[in-house]
């Protein structure tokens, strides 16, 4: 099999005006790969819809068995101060927009016995 690039199409997709964001179902074609890294969809979709790549956000992908093809979920906000907003904590903890979580002061002293 050949080696082709990787082809975006988004579906479904919708302007969310109160959460100031705009979202999509996300479908990747990449024959001869087994799938496609978040980060090169992310900079794909970035540049697709002219967007910086800390505003979009890429998850729930599933490989369609046989390989080739792969479908998720997208998202674009309008901010990235409105993705730091709405966008559930470890997200933001994955894409590296915030640090990780400190562990709980009683479980320190728990472990320290």
């Amino acid at each position: 099999m050949a080696d082709k690039a990787v082809t975006i199409r988004t579906k479904k997709f919708l302007t969310n005006r109160l959460l100031s964001r705009k979202q999509f179902v996300v479908e990747a074609n990449h024959p001869g790969k087994p799938n496609v890294s978040r980060v090169e969809l992310k900079e794909k979709l970035a540049t697709m819809y002219g967007v910086k790549d800390n505003a979009v956000f890429v998850f729930g992908f599933r490989t369609q068995f046989g390989g080739g093809k792969s479908t998720g979920f997208g998202l674009i906000y309008d901010s990235v101060e409105s993705a730091k907003k709405y966008e559930p904590k470890y997200r933001l903890i994955r894409v590296s927009q915030q640090s990780p979580l400190l562990p709980h002061i009683d479980y320190v002293h728990y472990n320290m016995r």
